[in-house]
């Protein structure tokens, strides 16, 4: 009997998404599967009927590959078991999804999400009886039991590309750059762009710091010869006092967001120095996806695919010692990843004479 699978992305975009859709299709396609695409998330599937597209592989060429965000389109609001309403209530609106998968009439579902997307489909499957396998996607590569995720490659190189662009305008001002990226609550980041793109200061919310060493740093390197200076930063970090800076949105939600000014100005008090404030934000997430990114999207795909093949349910596609693997969805969400102050990156920067701030 031909499958039909669906598949469907889910919390924040990032770069990969497509070429992960892209190799769903085709994997099954060769099986003579049909796959089905269900838009805009579990939003899709409240809509009566269910919004969702057959996916033709005819239209999947390399060209989609090549592009950023997602074709089927996604959302990171609205809790399914906890739905805001138009009145301001909350109401259980998982049955509504649950039917809505019944009535695409589907063997299995893909889904490409995160940590916090996983917990929630999680809990649809086993509410719904719905087979599911998980893919992950997360440009802050948080997701435990997978070295790595789809999108956090082009983040980091995004970031990189940034530090690359600031060094030279810091060079001809006389000026310490700070750069904050994206990390909602994890620094990989910052840790591997602070590196790769050499940076003299790396502050992230796993690691306690003090504006003093800061400072201190940045006048050693000024005192050393050096004309110019670069900081990175993490969205989640905290100022010394232990406070979060976040930007409030229309409906009242909140996001991370101005540290990176704060960190400007306590450099700017504390040495002197002119120094210049940039805040990547989205640029992270809309990127054509790397070279590294389109492989991974590409091998967690067909690794779906071959999982629904086999009956494997509930589980997650990861990364691990250089292969695809399988994991228990529930175990990759319980070992969240965030990064260990003693991590082997951590100790190459400090090696290479970079400052996280420490006491």
């Amino acid at each position: 009997m031909t499958k039909r699978i669906g598949i469907l992305t889910s919390g924040g975009d990032c770069a990969g998404l497509n070429a992960v859709i892209r190799a769903v299709v085709h994997s099954a396609n060769i099986r003579g599967w049909e796959v089905v695409g269900i838009l805009d998330g579990t939003h899709g599937l409240l809509q009566k009927p269910p919004q969702y597209k057959v996916l033709d592989p005819n239209e999947f060429d390399g060209n989609v590959m090549r592009m950023g965000g997602t074709l089927l389109g996604t959302t990171n609001k609205g809790n399914p078991f906890d739905f805001p309403m138009p009145d301001g209530t909350k109401k259980d609106r998982s049955d509504e999804i649950v039917a809505g998968f019944k009535e695409l009439n589907l063997d299995a579902v893909v889904t490409i999400g995160g940590d916090g997307s996983f917990a929630i489909l999680k809990k649809l499957a086993e509410k719904g009886g719905i087979n599911m396998v998980g893919i992950p996607k997360t440009i802050d590569n948080d997701i435990g039991k997978t070295e790595t995720s789809v999108g956090f490659d082009t983040a980091v190189s995004v970031a990189t590309e940034a530090l690359d662009r600031l060094q030279p305008t810091a060079a001809s001002h006389d000026r310490v750059m700070v750069l904050e990226v994206m990390g909602r609550d994890a620094g990989h980041i910052a840790l591997h762009a602070g590196i790769a793109g050499g940076a003299d200061v790396i502050l992230i919310p796993e690691i306690s710091y003090k504006m003093e060493k800061v400072a201190k740093k940045i006048k050693d390197v000024m005192e050393g010869g050096r004309n110019f200076a670069l900081v990175v930063v993490s969205e989640a970090l905290k100022t010394e006092k232990g406070e979060k800076f976040e930007v409030t949105y229309s409906g009242g939600e909140k996001r991370y967001g101005g540290i990176g000014n704060y960190v400007g100005a306590r450099i700017a008090e504390l040495t002197g120095a002119e120094t210049r404030v940039t805040v990547l934000g989205h640029v992270q997430r809309g990127s054509s996806p790397t070279y590294n990114d389109r492989l991974l999207a590409s091998a967690f795909g067909v690794k779906a695919v071959d999982l629904i093949a086999e009956g494997k349910f509930g589980r997650m596609v990861a990364w691990q010692h250089r292969t695809v693997v399988d994991v228990a969805i529930e175990d990759a969400i319980a070992a969240y990843q965030d990064v260990d102050p003693n991590d082997t990156l951590v100790k190459t920067a400090k090696l290479l004479g970079i400052s996280f701030g420490e006491d």
